[in-house]
């Protein structure tokens, strides 16, 4: 057993115990006697008391010593518990817990809504407009088509899908950009304004055309959901349902169909063709994604003649190239664009994509003339128009530049705003859509075919790389060039796969403010080009 030795000169708190003696190998006499020396040696250097003591003894805590500790700590506890986050000394809180109050690491509102603005606006930047480089050669000032940079490719889901859960949130998706009203601003910032240009001083041929427009009569359909006895009825099945109900049963009573009228026998409208729910995949975006509206309508290749495509092929390249003349590889010139939006403030969402469709519309006409040196016979002409509509309302807009030299900017013109349900302009927005077909649709078609004639024959920017290049708009020295993130638009029954191709990033998006030469960046590369 091993025996216990109370010290004197302890404090009676602490007890010594001596372990039984354990029974080692013997020592050589060399490391006795040298084991012997140092123990002397080192005892010569201790008190006489710490001399006499027994060198294999340690302390340990007495019972009250730990009791009392324990007993601090609880208090510490207590004291903590009784402690409110919110009002206590954040010192003396960390002091009696070891830890910061959890108000600390909480967000407020203000907080919370100002990272999600944040988050917002960085996935706007990330699908940042692509930059166009622009060609002068024999006078002649060109935009080029820009390469796609695919990163991930997939085959498009049929864009006939008009219900199910899928499509709805698809159709969310699509909108979420718009949803911010600092859209707005972004589009101001590339001069495209959701506005008139002066309320004051609206042309005289602009409030003409849309008069006349809105108030030739048409031919209506005789059997449908807008007739007389059943016009209520279908009002109220409508009411409080999502964006594919409403775009099922009203939608083409509101924007009638263009393709359908031609197969009913409107054959001025054969060459005209329509996107439903398909993305813009061959245009360059205004500011955000591309659009994707849910209703569109442009003019079909076999619009033009085989010389005109000659000339109109170089600007637009190949179906993986983006360029400004086209929305789809199969839709040139788009025109019109119809959203459907439901539940509070929609509308103004839809008017936000519409202003994005449309201004991509019309700066396409704008740059063809701009590269025949004929843009200001485009100054406040309407060039193409939009219809916003939900279950009950509806918005018709006209769209137009202002050319003010080497300014170009956007406006657009408030043509009608009115509730349909009240059965007295039921057809007001079908007869609006049909004049738009009839009569401003030809003239449309002559003004771009016009330009498309001034084109230079046998443009070819491969043989233009050593030309001097161009930068301009407002934005310019605000752009990036960094990839942007597409689906290709492709056909049913093909799938291909793209390299990516580097795109020289020299211009901007609207307006000429300067023609600075830029040369290549080595003599190698240059030489490389030649």
């Amino acid at each position: 057993m091993p025996s216990l030795l109370l010290l004197p000169c302890c404090s009676p708190d602490l007890v010594q115990v001596q372990q039984s003696p354990q029974i080692l190998p013997k020592p050589s006499v060399s490391s006795r006697k040298r084991k012997r020396g140092q123990e002397e040696q080192e005892a010569g250097n201790l008190s006489p008391r710490i001399r006499d003591q027994p060198p294999s003894k340690r302390l340990r805590t007495s019972p009250s010593s730990c009791t009392a500790e324990v007993g601090l700590k609880e208090k510490k506890k207590e004291r903590a518990s009784d402690i409110n986050d919110k009002n206590v000394d954040p010192l003396e809180y960390w002091t009696l817990t070891k830890r910061w109050p959890k108000e600390y690491f909480e967000q407020d509102s203000q907080v919370r809504e100002d990272l999600e603005q944040d988050s917002w606006l960085e996935e706007q930047m990330e699908n940042s407009t692509q930059v166009v480089k622009y060609v002068e050669t024999n006078g002649w000032r060109l935009p080029c088509p820009i390469r796609k940079v695919p990163i991930a490719l997939r085959r498009k889901q049929s864009d006939s899908s008009l219900n199910g859960s899928s499509d709805q949130k698809n159709r969310e998706s699509k909108s979420a950009p718009y949803r911010n009203t600092r859209y707005t601003t972004l589009l101001e910032g590339k001069g495209s304004y959701m506005c008139e240009f002066d309320d004051d001083n609206i042309p005289k041929d602009m409030e003409d055309l849309c008069q006349m427009l809105l108030k030739k009569e048409q031919i209506v359909p005789q059997d449908s959901l807008f007739r007389k006895d059943i016009f209520k009825k279908t009002c109220r099945k409508i009411e409080d349902r999502n964006e594919a109900r409403v775009i099922q049963d009203i939608s083409r009573l509101i924007v009638p169909s263009a393709e359908t009228l031609a197969t009913y026998g409107a054959t001025h409208l054969d060459h005209l063709i329509e996107g439903v729910n398909e993305g813009w995949t061959g245009s360059i975006a205004v500011e955000g994604p591309l659009p994707k509206p849910d209703y569109s309508v442009g003019f079909r290749r076999s619009a033009f003649t085989d010389k005109q495509l000659k000339k109109l092929d170089p600007l637009i390249g190949s179906v993986f190239d983006n360029s400004f003349f086209v929305a789809t590889y199969r839709m040139y010139f788009p025109f019109l664009t119809c959203e459907v939006k439901c539940g509070a403030a929609a509308l103004d969402v839809a008017d936000r994509q519409n202003a994005h469709s449309m201004t991509v519309a019309v700066r396409a006409v704008v740059e063809l003339y701009k590269a025949v040196k004929r843009e200001k016979e485009l100054h406040q002409e309407i060039l193409a128009f939009s219809i916003s509509h939900d279950h009950t309302s509806v918005r018709i807009y006209g769209h137009y530049p202002l050319i003010e030299g080497d300014k170009t900017t956007f406006y657009r013109h408030p043509i009608r705003k009115f509730d349909f349900t009240d059965g007295e302009e039921k057809w007001t927005a079908y007869k609006f859509t049909k004049n738009v077909y009839d009569i401003w649709m030809p003239s449309q078609h002559k003004r771009i075919c016009s330009a498309i004639d001034d084109l230079p024959p046998d443009i070819d920017f491969s043989l233009s790389q050593s030309a001097s290049f161009s930068q301009s708009g407002p934005q310019s020295s605000q752009q990036s060039n960094a990839e942007s993130t597409f689906m290709l638009d492709e056909d049913d029954s093909q799938s291909s796969a793209v390299s990516s191709q580097e795109v020289t990033p020299t211009t901007s998006f609207t307006q000429t403010t300067g023609r600075a030469s830029k040369k290549p960046r080595n003599d190698r590369a240059a030489g490389q080009q030649r």
